[in-house]
């Protein structure tokens, strides 16, 4: 989170709020742009972890388009991004494929049963929409099950036993995705092992999609053996190579801005925020992981130690342990730190608990915009 101005955006921002840095994310599309002319690469933003579509118009200056897991974010992406759509779910329904093949430039299934069950539908778009495979290389990367798509019995990608007797007749690419918040070399290795398996089939397909999970942007990425990787598929085997990362865009871009409304305590001091971990960053209850904190210490590292939890009615809505150099008070406000991806899209209404304001902060002129503000009517539509 350098280069943010985080005590102004703390002075400016209401709170609850997302508050996504402008100047932040401008440095991240350069170091990716940088990539895509040095390598031959098309980097597309991977929806699900950033969908923040007022800054569509800045990202979409840099990056070739989106890749989408639904109808909606393809729609969305559509509307107001541009650029190539490339679409992909783990299933779809019909009226899926009816929807996705009139605003898809790539659509990849999951199994050899879809593409044959629509292939009736797809075979009138050829020349229009190409289509892939999503494949399994069978070579797990992940440290957390939940995040891992190779883990045993995923259903995420074909594993090679299924391409056994199987027609490969109007498809144009294949896909993987194996990845997440990993640097460059878990990649090579994956693609080392996706070649093995798959590199035969790639002399008769136009692209290969490398899949999303690089932290491409992040200190201490291999940027130069990206390029190298990306320049072997491409020359060897004569293809165009997409990547679409999503995380890698918004590593950093972003703080969650929190107000302390109470102080309690059952065994030690616990402060209770108006930020949720259920609510609006749940990935701290999935990974697990503790996200950082604007002057904020490991336990007992600093004189006074609190739990941080939200204010939900869930009884391990909580973000975690930190110590501070100063006692909390109700009224002071925290920065929780990269807070862009994977929270916004992740969001819910549970308890009927206020929903952040979404903003930018531009800081070349320190100018805080708020783009979004939700209210009761945003809740009680979710509803019926």
């Amino acid at each position: 989170m350098t280069g943010i101005n985080i005590d102004r955006i703390l002075e400016l921002a209401p709170s609850p709020a997302y508050v996504v840095d402008l100047g932040r994310l401008r440095h991240n599309l350069a170091i990716l742009d940088d990539v895509q002319k040095r390598s031959g690469a098309k980097i597309l933003l991977a929806m699900k972890a950033f969908s923040m579509w007022s800054v569509f118009p800045l990202i979409s200056k840099t990056l070739q388009g989106v890749c989408a897991s639904s109808p909606w974010e393809a729609r969305l992406g559509h509307e107001e991004f541009g650029g190539e759509i490339h679409s992909f779910a783990a299933a779809f329904k019909e009226s899926d494929i009816t929807e996705l093949l009139e605003i898809s430039n790539h659509l990849v299934f999951n199994s050899f049963g879809q593409l044959e069950r629509f292939r009736h539908l797809w075979e009138k778009k050829q020349g229009q929409v190409s289509i892939g495979l999503r494949v399994n290389p069978e070579h797990s990367e992940g440290h957390t099950e939940i995040y891992d798509p190779c883990a045993v019995n995923s259903r995420l990608g074909i594993p090679l036993k299924e391409f056994e007797g199987r027609s490969l007749e109007g498809v144009e690419g294949l896909h993987f995705h194996t990845l997440c918040e990993q640097l460059f070399e878990p990649l090579e290795r994956t693609a080392r092992a996706f070649e093995e398996k798959f590199g035969h089939y790639l002399h008769q397909m136009k692209w290969l999609n490398l899949g999303g999970g690089h932290h491409i942007t992040r200190e201490g990425y291999d940027i130069d053996g990206l390029i190298k990787l990306v320049r072997y598929f491409r020359e060897k085997y004569d293809v165009q190579v997409y990547l679409e990362p999503g995380e890698a865009i918004a590593i950093g871009t972003g703080l969650l801005v929190g107000e302390v409304l109470d102080v309690v305590n059952n065994g030690m001091d616990i402060a209770i925020l108006d930020v949720s971990a259920t609510c609006h960053m749940p990935d701290i209850l999935e990974m697990p992981y503790r996200p950082g904190i604007k002057n904020g210490f490991d336990p007992l590292e600093k004189q006074h130690t609190y739990r941080l939890g939200g204010p939900s009615c869930l009884a391990g809505d909580v973000i975690g342990d930190w110590s501070f150099e100063r006692q909390l008070q109700t009224g002071d406000r925290l920065a929780f730190l990269d807070m862009a991806h994977y929270t916004m899209v992740k969001t819910t209404t549970f308890n009927g608990i206020q929903h952040p304001h979404i903003c930018t902060y531009e800081p070349d002129t320190e100018e805080l915009k708020v783009i979004r503000s939700f209210g009761y009517a945003d809740f009680k539509n979710r509803l019926s």
